[in-house]
């Protein structure tokens, strides 16, 4: 009994000299807040307005077919906040680079150290302390990686198949993974590069160049490189940044999958058919708007 007396009064006068000396840091802030955090989550909207290179409302052109794939997951290489129309690529503040390497001969996005998110969910999360505080009108993209599933028609029977479509500008790939089925690769794939599965049957092959849509409404004031794949958006509303948040800042970038994946016709269906000789001519996103939350 006398020790647990002891111990009480000590514990008395503990919290009695943390409460009374200033110069003593001794007591702990349960009550402190952590650090505000900037993060960025994706979003794939197959109701989206559907846009061209330029940034423009395209519709699908007569002798093609299009349907919006079931994107399960995406990869990202770069993300930059731009301030305005004339702020150059690689001029804005970059949020993200992702990890790249030489492996396969020149620089190429490393897709195994790729990072995914799917619809909804968190892509990064950086402290808002790194980004520089300023007033943001534009946000670009460097898209990496997207994979889902497109309904395909094969002999009059309907299936469903995942495909994996590689959009970045170069791609180290060692191998991957669709559905249990292993492609192995272990070189640099150029953008297009592309490969499919459906119940076990599997195919891969290459976009030519060029047929990857990237909309960049700023294509006047700001072009990218050809095969860079770096979509551009705008803020609504803007972004301003000023170094004394206290809240996470999120913001939402929306793709437009609508209509995404297009084909040229043989059979004027609407459906896509391999087997009759339908090519594929265009995996790209069809826009992006970005959109701020707390």
């Amino acid at each position: 009994m006398k020790l647990l007396k002891s111990l009480f009064l000590l514990s008395v006068l503990f919290f009695y000299s943390c409460n009374n000396n200033e110069d003593i840091d001794c007591c702990i802030d349960l009550e402190s807040e952590s650090e505000a955090n900037l993060i960025i989550k994706l979003k794939f909207d197959p109701n989206q307005e559907r846009l061209n290179n330029i940034g423009q409302p395209a519709s699908v052109p007569v002798g093609n077919a299009a349907q919006s794939p079931t994107i399960s997951k995406m990869s990202a290489n770069y993300i930059e906040f731009a301030q305005d129309a004339l702020t150059g690529l690689g001029d804005g503040e970059i949020i993200f680079e992702g990890v790249k390497t030489t492996a396969g001969g020149p620089e190429a996005i490393d897709f195994q150290n790729a990072v995914f998110a799917g619809n909804n969910e968190v892509f990064l999360s950086v402290p808002l302390s790194q980004v520089a505080p300023g007033d943001y009108n534009w946000v670009r993209v460097s898209l990496a990686y997207q994979e889902g599933d497109i309904d395909l028609l094969i002999n009059g029977v309907d299936y469903t198949g995942t495909l994996a479509s590689f959009v970045g500008y170069n791609t180290y790939v060692s191998s991957f993974n669709l559905n249990g089925s292993t492609f192995s690769v272990n070189e640099n794939k150029l953008q297009g590069f592309w490969a499919f599965e459906t119940l076990g049957f599997t195919s891969q092959g290459q976009a030519p160049p060029g047929a990857t849509t990237v909309p960049n409404p700023l294509f006047d004031s700001s072009p990218i490189p050809q095969g860079s794949c770096v979509v551009t958006g705008q803020f609504e509303n803007g972004l301003t940044l000023t170094g004394n948040e206290i809240e996470n800042v999120v913001v939402t970038l929306s793709f437009s999958i609508n209509n995404s994946f297009e084909w040229t016709e043989v059979n004027a269906d609407g459906k896509y058919e391999p087997e009759a000789g339908e090519q594929v001519v265009d995996m790209g996103l069809r826009g992006l708007k970005p959109m701020v939350s707390n």
